[in-house]
């Protein structure tokens, strides 16, 4: 089976890429990642994943892989930021805090003409440490997290800093469970390895 991961995201192909599975980037532009009212935080993150899935077309001999990831903190989605003030306010909200990163992972193939799909998430607690409004600004403006969930990439500066503790997936955190994902696939018999 072929592999598509429908994602821009470098961090998700470097993670894939660590699998050792052989594997395709294709990229829709314009996908709505809008989500109905009254979702839990995981089903937010699974629903987006999934509307992702759905907007692709897919041969026969291919796997499809979608995610979407969600920062969770007091009942409120961080997303991506709209701009460095959105980004810097993100951050002193998570600042001194524990809050969570939500993955959704949709695996989409076709089988004897059939959609098939599989979707799970993963949930990863992180606690910062309190950062000072000099910190936070320093790490928005020179490395510009305007495309990540929360504001952060924990794999950045910010995180060499300001994470004090992690429950679960460090991957997942970074935008791909990778440890699920190969459960999953080989749950499926999508993979060997």
């Amino acid at each position: 089976m072929k592999i598509i991961l429908a994602s821009n995201s470098p961090r998700r192909k470097e993670l894939l890429d660590g699998l050792d599975l052989d594997f395709q980037v294709l990229v829709m532009k314009g996908i709505d990642e809008s989500y109905p009212n009254g979702l839990g935080k995981c089903e937010i993150a699974e629903y987006i994943s999934r509307k992702k899935a759905e907007s692709y077309r897919l041969s026969e001999d291919y796997l499809l892989i979608t995610a979407d990831t969600i920062v969770w903190l007091d009942g409120e989605v961080l997303g991506k930021p709209k701009d460095e003030a959105d980004a810097i306010c993100m951050l002193h909200k998570l600042s001194g805090r524990t809050h969570q990163v939500i993955t959704g992972v949709t695996l989409r193939w076709n089988s004897s003409g059939s959609n098939c799909y599989s979707t799970f998430s993963c949930v990863t607690d992180v606690t910062f440490a309190g950062l000072s409004d000099e910190q936070i600004k320093y790490y928005v403006r020179k490395y510009r997290p305007l495309d990540k969930a929360g504001a952060y990439g924990i794999q950045e500066w910010i995180g060499y800093v300001g994470v004090t503790s992690l429950n679960g997936s460090y991957y997942n955190v970074m935008g791909l469970p990778v440890q699920r994902l190969t459960e999953e696939l080989k749950r499926l018999n999508l993979i060997i390895k």
